[in-house]
């Protein structure tokens, strides 16, 4: 399951898949989804997002990278999650998403300063 505080998102239709390998299929009826394009490997700080940027749920595009943004039930409106998602293909016409890292995040030690990005990378080499 993919969720946070704010509501539940996703879920992985395929359970006994590796973990490298698990996507999520957006729940539609559990807020309005909108996904704001997030250059590949990016990970600068931006401001507040132009909203005719925003791309609806049915057109994300494959192999694309996006920033989650929810209107929920309980009241967030555009509310920025700070999850970075990748399209990773599409069941019966819905997107799946693999989940890549949080926006904004570093690993801080002594002086030196990693972003979640530059530390999946040395992991995996």
């Amino acid at each position: 399951m993919y969720a946070s505080s704010e509501c539940y998102f996703g879920l992985n239709l395929n359970p006994i898949c590796s973990p490298a390998d698990v996507a999520y299929t957006l729940i539609p009826t559990m807020c309005y989804f909108e996904f704001l394009p997030v250059q590949s490997g990016s990970s600068a700080a931006a401001g507040e997002p132009d909203h005719r940027d925003l791309v609806n749920l049915v057109d994300v595009k494959l192999g694309k990278e996006y920033e989650l943004v929810v209107t929920t039930y309980s009241g967030l409106y555009r509310y920025r999650v700070g999850d970075v998602l990748r399209v990773a293909g599409f069941k019966n016409a819905a997107p799946m998403f693999n989940f890549l890292r949080r926006k904004n995040v570093a690993l801080s030690v002594d002086a030196d300063k990693t972003d979640e990005a530059e530390l999946h990378a040395a992991l995996a080499s």
